[in-house]
């Protein structure tokens, strides 16, 4: 299989090994990697009679067990994993040994699954384990050393030790597993699961075929480096996989990430026209409607996934989404429970019961949730991230310190990250950090346009009056430029500040512009009008002092682009 690999240049070639290759995983009963392949078999052309592959070799062995193998198959098909195994027991080839070793796994799981979804919630479910995994591990262990092991029988050598911890072992089974079978998706999809950080995914020896340019797009997505992800999956688009729905959801998962929430709708709304049974990734397109508060939009993608399958962990977490964005938490965590029941290791679902604990106090539960979260997927930075808050909760400073940390080196260019750890600095009360950590929240892209007054607030604590008033400047600036008002926009904090300074300054035309401008807000308007009176009363007295009596301003640790104070006038709220 390895030796057909080939690059995107022959299209048929490709269609011909995926059509190979969904055979061999249907008949082991590997159903997802099935999937993922017959969905991008689908957007390309079909092939005429003469250009379809032959069907897979047939050994003596095959031969042997092939009755044995058919009955099994059909148990399997049923989830009657020990009977599929009993029969399978004793034969002699690949295609029949994976399949007993599969079973075997799959009857472990199932048990697992069925002991703990009554006696246990969801929080304990993950402490539960699989009593046939050591058993499996010894044999195949044993077939690994004597080289007797096939692709498929690798890639599930490669899952146990997952499930038993062995992460380092794992990872060297599927990347073997890879190079012996590059077209068989999930053991690139598990090996995608343990890879940490860009150092360690450039340390693998890949094979070079086609479908690695879809796992390192996969990766670049799961590492936040989402300008690499759009741009390989741009790529993919123009070799000839337009028609894949599977690549216009990553894309669309790949916005997602990087909040930009518009274009990340439009492809979802794509994505549904194209395929409208598609349960896969709704999830996320429900979190892009919470947060954009699409209730009626919300309220139909739930109620269609419900008539589709209310039992998919999917639909179960957009219902959940649903209820948070009506404000009832209690329920929209009973079906992030119930998402969990169906897979205790659906990360979004942990991160979101996590929240929806936060949202009813219960911090000690929220934790629980978000250390699930980060079991399931280290990278998650949305659980390091919400680990953080819940701590802040706690009022401990040290603790958040940490998490916000490991979020912010998950998401170093992310503004919301860096001003949670500008705002722990500064709690433990160390200042210089803090205005790094702001100033890089600006610098990056401020997407709460918090940052810069959260900066000028510190100068203004410290008695650095010239940089606040700089500060307080770019952020006035900023918010105008918006073109929108935000909520928690605190311009006329700004201006007052602004007001008194220029007035300390003796820039009076300034100072009587900050304080006019404080009158058309509430909060500020006596404290505007009172600047007025008090510049009045002091140009009758004296000559209005030249401009070139600003000071200069003080050197900082902060580097603030210096903006002329005239530069106000431009901007009307």
């Amino acid at each position: 299989m390895a030796a057909l690999c080939s690059e995107f240049g022959d299209l048929v070639q490709i269609k011909k090994q995926l059509i190979s290759v969904i055979s061999l995983c249907k008949e082991r009963g590997l159903l997802h990697s099935a999937k993922w392949a017959s969905e991008l078999a689908f957007a390309l052309d079909p092939l005429p009679k003469d250009e379809l592959p032959p069907s897979a070799p047939f050994t003596e062995e095959d031969a042997q067990d092939l009755d044995a193998l058919t009955l099994a198959k059909s148990y399997f098909d049923l989830k009657e994993y020990d009977r599929a195994a009993y029969f399978l027991k004793g034969c002699c080839s690949q295609k029949a040994y994976f399949l007993y070793m599969y079973s075997r796994y799959l009857s472990g799981e199932k048990k697992k699954d069925d002991e703990t979804v009554d006696s246990l919630g969801p929080l304990e479910k993950g402490q539960v384990r699989n009593e046939a995994l050591r058993e499996l591990r010894v044999e195949l262990s044993k077939k690994h050393n004597a080289g007797e092991l096939d692709g498929f029988t690798l890639y599930l050598y490669g899952v146990v030790l997952r499930k038993l911890d062995l992460l380092k072992e794992a990872v060297d089974v599927f990347v073997e597993a890879i190079h012996t079978l590059p077209l068989h998706w999930g053991a690139w999809l598990e090996l995608s699961n343990l890879v940490t950080n860009i150092e360690m995914l450039k340390s693998l020896s890949l094979p070079d075929c086609w479908i690695k340019d879809f796992f390192m797009a996969h990766m670049y997505t799961e590492l936040q480096m989402i300008k690499e992800a759009l741009q390989k999956y741009q790529n993919l688009i123009e070799a000839g996989f337009s028609k894949s729905t599977y690549i216009i959801s990553q894309i669309a998962v790949a916005y997602h990430n990087i909040r930009d929430i518009d274009q990340a709708l439009t492809l979802f709304n794509e994505l549904r026209d194209q395929d409208p049974y598609r349960i896969d990734n709704m999830d996320t397109f429900s979190n892009l409607l919470y947060v954009k508060s699409m209730k009626p939009e919300l309220s139909y993608l739930a109620h269609n996934l419900v008539e589709i399958d209310k039992y998919r962990v999917e639909t179960c977490c957009v219902i959940g989404n649903y209820y948070s964005l009506r404000s009832q938490h209690e329920k929209a965590a009973l079906y992030f429970q119930r998402a969990l029941k169906l897979n205790p290791r659906c990360l979004g679902a942990w991160t979101l019961m996590g929240h929806e604990y936060m949202e009813m106090k219960n911090t000690s539960a929220a934790i629980q949730a978000y250390r699930h979260a980060i079991e399931v997927n280290k990278r998650d930075y949305r659980a390091w991230y919400g680990l953080g808050q819940t701590y802040e909760i706690l009022k401990m400073p040290f603790y958040c310190l940490y998490y916000y940390r490991k979020a912010h080196q998950l998401r170093p260019n992310d503004s919301r990250m860096l001003v949670a750890l500008g705002e722990s600095y500064e709690k433990l009360s160390q200042q210089v950090e803090a205005k790094k950590c702001y100033w890089r929240a600006y610098s990056v892209g401020d997407v709460e346009k918090m940052a810069l007054l959260k900066l000028a607030k510190l100068h203004e604590q410290l008695n650095e009056s010239d940089d606040a008033a700089q500060c307080y400047m770019l952020y006035i600036q900023d918010i105008f430029s918006c073109g929108e008002q935000l909520e928690h926009a605190e311009v006329s904090t700004a201006l007052r500040y602004l007001g008194q300074y220029y007035f300390k300054n003796k820039l009076y035309d300034e100072a009587s512009l900050c304080a006019q401008r404080c009158c058309d807000y509430n909060d500020a308007r006596e404290e505007g009008k009172a600047l007025l009176r008090q510049i009045s009363q002091v140009r009758d007295q004296i000559e209005t002092p030249s401009a070139d009596l600003f000071a200069p301003l003080s050197n900082n640790n902060t580097p603030v682009r210096r903006v002329s104070p005239l530069n106000l006038i431009s901007f009307t709220p």
